[in-house]
């Protein structure tokens, strides 16, 4: 079975930065789309960011201009850079990734475990 791991993330004052890190590990021959999510108490889970195999990336509305979502095929691994950093940032912070195994047809999609970020006003 694929595994996300993620790190990077924290507590920082309103207005700073961190950079959530996310590897892919497993038997992968390929992984196609890479995000993140969050989801805080009480709330549902809701995409921050998205980003293709080719490079193609999406963001949600509230995060457009401050987060940088990338990727590094060779390492497979996705990165969020969270920058202006707001108190309604905070929420538990999610990999996810679809991703394929050698001798499998169909990608799996598969989940992080979460990497808490909590901000301060």
């Amino acid at each position: 079975q694929p595994q996300l791991v993620e790190s990077g993330g924290g507590l920082v004052q309103a207005g700073g930065s961190l950079r959530l890190s996310c590897v892919a590990s497993g038997n992968i021959f390929s992984i196609n789309d890479m995000g993140w999510y969050r989801q805080d108490r009480g709330k549902q889970r809701e995409l921050v960011a998205g980003i293709s195999s080719r490079g193609s990336t999406k963001y949600a509305d509230s995060v457009k201009g401050r987060f940088t979502i990338s990727r590094d095929n060779a390492k497979n691994t996705v990165y969020l850079q969270m920058n202006s950093l707001k108190p309604e940032d905070t929420a538990v912070y999610f990999c996810n990734a679809d991703i394929v195994l050698y001798g499998s047809s169909w990608p799996a999609v598969t989940w992080g475990q979460g990497t808490q970020v909590t901000v301060s006003s």
